[in-house]
């Protein structure tokens, strides 16, 4: 440990092509034994910035970050692409705060591993919660109340809550998670063999739609028309682009692929 910290110091460069080969080894060392090597092993940890636009150590990004900052932002994806344009990220973006990109499949547990660094606790952007107290809440009008209310009737149990959300910006609707199990923990979770059908963990998902967006004044106006079939049909479409965009399977793709052609006629 002491000689890759040592060459990670000295020799940037080197140290990232040891990583780029071995740094799987390096975070199964963190997870191993319920996280009994992570003190010694998370100084050799490197993730990729969204500011940076290169690859950074845990204390690098502490080290910029602003003092009223309370978390350690973090995206999960496939790839870096994916996840720079994930809706959940605009607002974090938007607001010029770091945000780690993980493209490995064990970096959504190791955050869950290391919980803190430098006291401050990991939070992923795909959260429910950002936890940004100085960002205003989405005021909520009665309709807005019973839209909503109306689209989690439709989704029945697929979902957990829909919500007005404070993260988006430009897109129109995303969907984060709530609860322990997160939705990439999910995705890897129902790859292995045997996590088929019931079998698979679920993720507490919620559906955020953005208040904002022409799309949520086309929802509202077949709410108060009473056309709650169209605006049922709108739920369904809105909730499996959500599922498509985090890179989660939808249950049934013909019925999409007809819902979204009836759209189009």
């Amino acid at each position: 440990i002491s000689e890759l910290k040592k060459m990670l110091s000295d020799d940037r460069a080197g140290y990232e092509k040891f990583y780029e080969n071995f740094g799987r080894a390096l975070k199964v060392g963190v997870l191993n034994q319920f996280g009994e090597k992570r003190e010694s092993l998370k100084e050799l940890l490197l993730f990729y910035s969204s500011t940076e636009k290169k690859l950074v150590t845990l204390r690098e990004y502490a080290d910029r970050m602003p003092e009223s900052q309370k978390y350690i932002y973090y995206a999960a994806g496939d790839t870096l692409e994916a996840i720079d344009s994930l809706p959940q990220t605009e607002l974090l973006k938007e607001r010029g705060t770091e945000i780690l990109y993980c493209t490995d499949r064990a970096d959504e547990f190791l955050a869950d591993s290391l919980r803190t660094y430098d006291g401050k606790e990991f939070r992923s952007a795909v959260d429910g919660d950002l936890g940004l107290e100085d960002e205003p809440k989405p005021q909520e009008s009665e309709s807005d109340k019973e839209c909503l209310a109306f689209i989690k009737e439709t989704l029945g149990d697929r979902v957990d809550e829909v919500k007005a959300s404070q993260k988006l910006k430009s897109h129109p609707v995303c969907i984060s998670s709530e609860g322990p199990l997160s939705l990439e923990m999910e995705k890897v979770l129902g790859s292995m063999p045997g996590a088929e059908g019931e079998m698979a963990p679920k993720s507490q998902k919620v559906l955020e739609l953005n208040g904002e967006h022409p799309v949520f004044a086309k929802l509202k106006a077949l709410q108060e028309a009473g056309d709650k079939e169209t605006l049922g049909r709108y739920a369904d479409i809105l909730y499996n682009q959500a599922l498509l965009i985090e890179g989660l399977p939808i249950e049934d793709p013909v019925a999409y692929a007809q819902a979204v052609c009836e759209l189009m006629k």
